[in-house]
């Protein structure tokens, strides 16, 4: 598959700059907008919820990453230079995105794995959107935080309730009490980051994720993700019966017939994706 590039039409201005590159399979979607350390304003929010509309109805995308432009950041959140911050919390919470911050972190109906890039700092809502990446791939010199407190704000988009279901609850209560900053070692530590490289080698890091998740048979990737995503409030043996429509697509797929074909002609599948 060759490589297809969206912009937003105002990709000159660099204000509202979010980038989308599909290519062999895999979404690429860079916020750029570094004069704020890639933060999120009204436009920018509603064009990552487009993205992901468009992801999730697009059968030949098997994997996401998500990253910031740049190197100081990954995303810092709101970007409190904008005239929404004007409003007060409540006002604030009444007017919640549903599918949470950066139109990811509270999203359940994107059924393909997302990989968080995380090439620097990932605070406020930037944090919230590594909380709703399936994996975490980050730079030594990432940092991560969810420092609203700090500011008199609250982590509403998922961040304080899903950092609590994440990590050990008093890991994470030390985060979240005090607003600090963490290192991408200690997120490690944590359970929070999958793997930590030295910045030069994050590409790489990533790219071996990927590659991992392509050698799965998609119909069984997205199965996987849409059996966590949808049934996190049940118990195993609830979940187990729950007859969700990708895992009974998977189950009756080309791909797990090739699956079994390649396995006894001992060479390596090739997936029809359906």
């Amino acid at each position: 598959m060759s490589a297809v590039v969206e912009k937003p039409a105002s990709a000159a201005n660099t204000v509202d700059q979010v980038t989308l590159t599909i290519e062999n399979h895999v979404a690429t979607v860079v916020i750029d907008r570094q004069h704020v350390l890639n933060a999120v304003d009204g436009t920018t929010q509603e064009r990552l919820n487009g993205i992901w509309s468009q992801l999730e109805a697009d059968p030949n995308v098997r994997a996401v990453v998500i990253t910031g432009a740049g190197t100081r950041a990954f995303c810092v959140g709101a970007d409190m230079s904008a005239s929404a911050v004007g409003k007060t919390g409540l006002q604030y919470w009444a007017e919640l995105d549903p599918n949470g911050f950066g139109g990811l972190s509270l999203r359940t109906s994107l059924d393909v794995p997302v990989i968080a890039r995380v090439n620097g700092y990932a605070l406020g809502g930037g944090m919230e959107i590594v909380l709703g990446a399936d994996i975490v791939i980050a730079a030594d010199t990432a940092r991560f935080g969810l420092t609203e407190p700090r500011v008199g704000r609250l982590a509403l988009d998922g961040g304080v309730h899903q950092l609590v279901r994440r990590v050990p609850y008093t890991q994470a209560m030390g985060m979240l009490l005090t607003g600090r900053k963490a290192e991408a070692a200690e997120m490690q530590s944590m359970g929070l980051v999958n793997e930590v490289v030295p910045a030069d080698e994050l590409d790489a890091a990533v790219q071996r994720w990927v590659d991992q998740i392509l050698a799965c048979a998609p119909s069984s990737v997205r199965a996987v993700k849409q059996m966590v995503s949808r049934t996190s409030h049940l118990s195993a043996a609830e979940a187990r019966g729950l007859r969700l429509p990708a895992l009974m697509a998977a189950l009756d797929s080309e791909d797990s017939a090739e699956g079994v074909r390649a396995f006894q002609e001992k060479r390596p599948p090739v997936w029809p994706g359906r």
